[in-house]
């Protein structure tokens, strides 16, 4: 069958690599896809501005899956998501692996997550909803620093700040609130407070509607535990970034974690999702902090994590279009679930001057036989593909792309990855040197 995925960064491209390695995928339709899907087996990438049979009013995904007789959606970023993309797709009878506007807005409004999380008692750090800055801002005064200042909407991420004084925070808000710096996003405000520990990512596969709960099939099944590694530099140093490479699994996590994370954190989140009535169906990624009082949940996104997909879905034995059918047709209980028993870690490369301003168009340069040698495969993010030969790439955003190894070991998969991205070349290039080391994720004090 025909499979369409939306979307255009490195957790795109590792899905669609994983869709294609299933025998009954004959090709994967991205729309838009990027400079690895341009290459990547079965994958064909598509551009609605090049589809002159969209016709004026139409879903341009929708029209380009009919198009070319798509039997399955599987949805990527969570804009569209947020959106009601999945809808949409639904109202046109194409199944799709993504929730409904509705459950998708866990993502698109914090404050809607928090209430959710404190109606459905997920544990989670204390926080408060403004609209006012004044408010907002004499709020921060009485509770001190450190703490956390986060945008109500979508903001790239770029919406949230972790203020070490008064100070910081007070200029976060009025970054948000007061020069609009990211938009609509800022207009409200959640602010919260900050916790010490280690953050961990647990990402799952959801099949919840009204009708499963109904015959008892509603479930979330947590995938192996992960680590995005946030800041911009080794040790946990610099800005915040969308993530400069992930880990997976992960050895500071016992059975005894998983325990708590899902009687604290997954299970009032399924009952919570079961009593909304939510039709979603699709993925949901918890980022959770470790605290000295055990597991606190940090937020939901309604999609897979990036970079964390590309660690973790390189370790699934088990056939991931089966599961998105699964996922579909309310059998996810009984989806056998099987996982290689070695470890994935997959460092990043950024552009230089990311997270802020940087330059585009630089041609990325590969030497095969020692990217060969390391067995590490590239997911790309930002670039696309050139005109010169095959394989040919240049950047066109702040992430380039992940660089992902296994290894039977840890210390082996570290290897490998490291020198598969000494393979990889373009001006200006960066990558942090300590992706799954001991406290480079650390959320220590601050």
């Amino acid at each position: 069958m025909n499979i369409i995925v939306v979307g255009s960064g490195g957790r795109e491209h590792t899905i669609c690599w994983k869709i294609a390695q299933s025998p009954v995928v004959d090709k994967v339709v991205v729309v838009p896809g990027n400079g690895g899907t341009a290459y990547e087996a079965k994958c064909v990438n598509i551009n609605p501005k090049d589809c002159d049979y969209i016709k004026e009013g139409e879903n341009p995904y929708v029209a380009i899956a009919k198009h070319e007789n798509c039997r399955m959606c599987v949805v990527g970023p969570e804009d569209p998501l947020c959106a009601g993309l999945a809808d949409e797709f639904w109202k046109a009878d194409i199944p799709v692996v993504g929730p409904k506007k509705a459950g998708a807005q866990l993502e698109g409004s914090k404050d809607l997550s928090k209430k959710f999380m404190k109606e459905y008692g997920v544990a989670c750090p204390a926080s408060e909803t403004f609209t006012n800055k004044d408010e907002a801002c004499e709020y921060i005064k009485k509770h001190g620093a450190p703490i956390v200042v986060k945008a109500d909407g979508l903001a790239a991420g770029k919406g949230v700040v972790v203020a070490a004084t008064v100070d910081e925070a007070l200029a976060a808000v009025e970054d948000m609130m007061g020069n609009g710096k990211v938009g609509d996003a800022g207009k409200k405000l959640v602010i919260e407070e900050y916790l010490e520990g280690v953050e961990i990512s647990v990402l799952a596969a959801v099949s919840v509607t009204p009708e499963y709960a109904v015959s008892g099939n509603a479930t979330i099944v947590p995938f192996l535990p992960a680590r995005d590694h946030k800041r911009l530099m080794d040790g946990a140093k610099g800005p915040n970034t969308g993530g400069m490479g992930a880990v997976c699994p992960l050895e500071d996590v016992t059975d005894k974690t998983m325990k708590q994370f899902n009687k604290a954190i997954l299970e009032p989140t399924l009952n919570g999702l079961i009593k909304e009535k939510f039709d979603y169906r699709g993925f949901i990624f918890f980022g959770v902090m470790l605290t000295s009082k055990g597991p606190k949940l940090l937020e939901y996104n309604c999609r897979l994590g990036d970079p964390e997909t590309q660690a973790v879905l390189p370790l699934m034995d088990f056939d991931f279009t089966s599961m998105c059918t699964a996922i579909l047709n309310g059998t996810l209980k009984d989806f056998e679930f099987k996982w290689k028993p070695g470890y994935q870690v997959a460092p990043c490369m950024v552009s230089g001057g990311y997270p802020e301003a940087y330059e585009k168009g630089k041609e990325i340069t590969i030497n095969k036989p020692l990217l060969n040698a390391s067995t590490a495969k590239i997911f790309v993010a930002g670039a696309v593909a050139g005109r010169r030969h095959d394989n040919d790439l240049l950047t066109s955003g702040g992430r380039v792309l992940a660089c992902s190894a296994y290894g039977s070991s840890f210390k082996e998969a570290w290897e490998k990855a490291y020198q598969g991205i000494s393979a990889i070349k373009f001006d200006g290039a960066f990558f942090r040197k300590d992706i799954g080391l001991p406290g480079a994720a650390e959320s220590g004090k601050l």
